[in-house]
């Protein structure tokens, strides 16, 4: 079902002092923003917020970047963040096509991608975050040693990235294509759409993606 567009989302987006307006400028100077030089973890496809919010209430030595394109969605993450008043996390309205514009090399430490739009249509392959195009990008600014933590709903998107990583250079592990009873499970903070999938008895896959 296609999102009903908020045209308050898109105001109160511009005018939150919780949500970065010129992320262009903050290219290798991300912890000034923070005033701090703690590791940065970012989840691309942030969605409401749930689960970064409450990674960054466990982690207050850990600095987190919250991204999401859809203003209306990232509105709901914002609400949060007015209540909470984090100071280790910020939120950008930002399309992932361009995310190498916004961070220097080795700037970032860890990824999160978690339920990303599957794109299942193979002429969309390339729009799939954990794509070859993408990996690309991600390898322009994370670090050596971080990894990209990858959660989804969707087997064939699942599949796909267990494949395709290894051929674009990267490695796989922790592979459990049922996240809720496997060994990872007791660190696992649900996002909105794993709490839906998850009642409804959906299994949730799950990997890490390093080089």
């Amino acid at each position: 079902m296609r999102l009903r567009h908020n045209p308050k989302a898109d105001i109160a987006i511009e005018n939150s002092s919780y949500v970065e307006q010129d992320p262009l400028s903050r290219k290798g100077k991300w912890k000034e923003l923070f005033g701090n030089d703690n590791p940065i973890h970012i989840e691309i496809g942030m969605g409401k917020g749930r689960f970064l919010l409450e990674l960054a209430q466990r982690n207050p030595d850990i600095n987190y970047i919250g991204i999401e394109r859809v203003a209306t969605v990232l509105y709901k993450a914002e609400r949060k963040q007015q209540e909470l008043k984090l100071k280790n996390i910020i939120l950008l309205a930002f399309n992932a096509e361009k995310i190498d514009e916004i961070f220097e090399k080795d700037e970032i430490d860890r990824i999160y991608l978690n339920f990303s739009d599957p794109w299942p249509k193979d002429r969309h392959a390339l729009r799939r975050l954990t794509s070859p195009k993408y990996l690309a990008l991600y390898d322009r600014f994370l670090k050596k040693e971080g990894f990209i933590a990858f959660k989804t709903d969707n087997r064939g998107l699942f599949d796909y990235s267990v494949e395709t990583a290894p051929l674009a250079g990267w490695k796989v592990k922790n592979v459990t294509y049922d996240l809720h009873n496997s060994e990872y499970a007791a660190d696992n903070i649900m996002t909105e759409y794993e709490m839906k999938f998850s009642a409804e008895g959906v299994p949730i896959n799950r990997m890490v993606i390093y080089r």
